[in-house]
């Protein structure tokens, strides 16, 4: 049997000083939440974030001289995206009553309310309490919401499993400390779901020093985990929430007869990053091995035990599991989860390759009942004008009582619909201005996700989801000019490099990095199986044409058949893609542009300006030999340098190389 090792004692963030401080998630939260102040000090925010609230503070109003706008950013706890609908129906009417008129849909398939006062905080979450939510670990240094496939399929044992083991999965990690009642209840143990026997007993089995008997927290401990943690689970061939980029994946498993036998086990990946921290990436999970049903919940104890104990907890840039997988090696972390485990993982079984699902549009259950997948461009539910989706699924839920999915691409799912509702709900729908037919909706939109950023997010530097829509227009526009009019893929933003909306899984990924300016993350797949690399660190906003366009042409030109603009970038690689765009020339034809490194060259050789001549003394001393350009080849230069890093010289002197290699000159 395979034994763990001793963890290292090392030096502590603050961080971990205010978690062992806090009695288990309770103070300095519970005495600040009874003050008369309009905001929490630092310790409590800290705390608060575990209770799945953030304080924000909504720049847009901010005045100088006076106090910042203060408010509070609720997130939900719903394993698997499932809302009941009275859960909706009470969020709905809180967003109206204590938040800002508006829900966001997360990309881990929970809800957002934004823009509640520190004073309504209590009664809001309250609220959510009683009717079958919490908030509880939707943020915070533990596991968050586990996530799993959307789809309602009633035919499909996989799919049933995968709901039912990733509620025991959040059962398992979900925080037993009695704060959380006790702060938002006064005490009051709210009526819950009955968690399963075997859960109960496995968070009590301690294995090989995976619990601690004696405390309140028996997986966590005192301090809680070194930084947040995440799951799915999911079923073969079904990439509809972003699996590698989970900390754990587990992929059903099950026999010829559709019994569930185990899981697949991935670990280790993770979006976040910091700029110009080269110590910090993006990561995709690793294959970590095969376990029999009946030890998953003990594989799940090993792992969390792993990152636990071994995560880093000084520098919290480096404390996420991806960098214990980075810095150990996969071997490594496996031979120490088998240490916690008790027994050796068995190897990982071969899965069919995974596919990008969305599930829009009007689908069959399974047995006899439908589905409905509904778009929301990034996630916000909201009435603007003729637009009223809010108003839309208040009135579908009150009459039909129907339950709903999240999905982690922020649409939602209504099912359980029996086919004689279908016809109302259309009608419902296309009165309040709703597109549900998939092939309706804009691919640029449908496929592209955005973080809410500015002006409420403390991280953002510049704009997501206000700046997106308007850029996907661009895109699309840009992309009818140059004859690509059908063309679409993945698009992700954020505006800041923590990664929430997944960008560096796009296939072009802009990630906020001044105001006005964005990383430029190119070669992710389509089906999010990939990750993209940074190919620009800073394109301004108002160049995003200019940016785009000799990308595209180029993609247009040496493009295999039916091969996605993600896959195109990837397996041309950056250099080629650079030295084309360094040639290009906005305006010529396609098949002229082939010969634009020819032209170039012959441009700038008849454009020379022979320099004066040099004085003798000067003669071999870095002499500089001048070239004039056009005007507004000059801008197109110096844009390209901006957004590469470069100055003019290096990148004018790649393409004249380009050019005399070309010719063998």
């Amino acid at each position: 049997m395979v034994t763990s090792s001793t963890p290292p004692v090392g030096k502590l963030s603050k961080l971990e000083g205010i978690k062992e401080k806090s009695n288990f998630l309770r103070e300095p939260l519970a005495t600040e939440l009874q003050q008369d102040t309009t905001y929490f000090t630092e310790d409590a925010i800290q705390i608060l974030k575990f209770h799945g609230s953030y304080q924000q503070d909504n720049r847009d109003n901010r005045v100088k001289g006076q106090e910042k706008d203060y408010q509070l950013m609720l997130r939900t706890r719903n394993p698997g995206g499932f809302i009941p609908p009275e859960l909706y129906l009470t969020l709905d009417r809180l967003s109206s009553e204590y938040g800002n008129q508006t829900l966001r849909v997360t990309t881990r398939q929970g809800f957002q309310l934004h823009g509640v006062l520190k004073k309504n905080l209590q009664a809001t979450i309250a609220s959510i309490i009683r009717s079958m939510g919490s908030t509880l670990g939707a943020c915070g240094d533990l596991n968050r919401n586990v996530m799993a496939p959307p789809a309602p399929y009633k035919n499909r044992p996989d799919y049933q499993y995968a709901w039912e083991y990733a509620v025991k999965v959040a059962d398992l990690l979900t925080p037993q400390t009695g704060a959380y009642y006790e702060i938002w209840l006064d005490g009051e143990k709210a009526i819950s779901a009955e968690e399963a026997p075997e859960v109960k007993a496995a968070r009590q089995r301690n294995g090989n020093s995976t619990i601690f008997s004696d405390k309140e927290e028996p997986i966590y401990g005192t301090n809680y985990m070194p930084r947040k943690f995440k799951c799915c689970v999911t079923v073969p061939g079904d990439n509809s929430i972003d699996l590698y980029t989970q900390d754990v994946t587990l992929v059903v498993i099950t026999n010829n007869q559709g019994e569930l036998t185990g899981f697949n086990v991935l670990v280790g990946g993770g979006m976040g990053r910091t700029h110009n921290k080269e110590e910090t990436f993006a990561r995709l999970a690793d294959p970590l091995g095969y376990v029999e049903k009946d030890d998953v919940y003990d594989i799940l104890k090993a792992i969390v035990a792993t990152q636990r104990d071994y995560g880093d907890r000084f520098n919290r840039r480096h404390a996420r599991m991806k960098y214990l997988l980075h810095d150990w090696g996969v071997d490594k972390f496996r031979a120490t989860v088998e240490g916690y485990f008790g027994k050796t993982i068995a190897p990982y079984q071969p899965l069919p390759s995974f596919q990008y699902q969305d599930y829009l549009g009007w689908n069959d259950q399974g047995d006899g009942k439908l589905f409905l997948g509904i778009s929301i461009e990034n996630g916000r539910v909201k009435d603007a004008g003729d637009f009223q989706l809010k108003t839309a699924l208040r009135e579908i839920t009150k009459q039909f009582a129907l339950p709903m999915r999240l999905t982690a691409n922020h649409n939602i799912i209504l099912y359980e619909i029996e086919p004689s509702q279908k016809q109302e709900i259309d009608q419902i729908l296309e009165q309040r201005g709703i597109q549900i037919n998939p092939e309706k909706i804009e691919p640029l939109v449908r496929y592209s996700m955005a973080c809410p950023a500015l002006p409420t997010c403390g991280l953002a530097v510049t704009e997501s989801e206000r700046a997106l829509p308007g850029m996907v227009e661009r895109i699309r526009v840009l992309l009818g000019k140059l004859g690509l009019g059908e063309e679409h893929f993945v698009i992700r933003m954020t505006g800041c490099p923590n990664g929430c909306a997944r960008p560096y899984m796009a296939e072009l990924g802009f990630v906020g990095s001044l105001p006005g300016k964005y990383q430029v993350w190119l070669g992710g797949s389509p089906n999010q199986t990939r990750l993209a690399q940074p190919y620009v660190q800073r394109m301004p906003a108002e160049e995003l044409e200019t940016f785009l366009e000799p990308i595209l042409v180029y993609f247009k030109q040496e493009r295999q058949t039916e091969e996605s603009f993600g896959d195109f970038c990837d397996r041309v690689g950056f250099d080629a893609i650079r030295k084309y765009t360094v040639t290009y020339q906005s305006g010529m034809s396609l098949e002229n542009q082939g010969t634009s490194l020819e032209n170039q060259g012959t441009s700038l050789e008849n454009e020379e300006e022979v320099a004066k001549p040099a004085k003798k003394k000067d003669v071999g001393k870095n002499r500089r030999h001048r070239v004039r350009l056009r005007d507004d080849l000059h801008a197109r230069l110096k844009a390209a340098a901006d957004q590469q890093g470069k100055t003019m010289t290096e990148i004018a002197s790649e393409a004249l190389e380009a050019y005399l290699a070309k010719f063998s000159l």
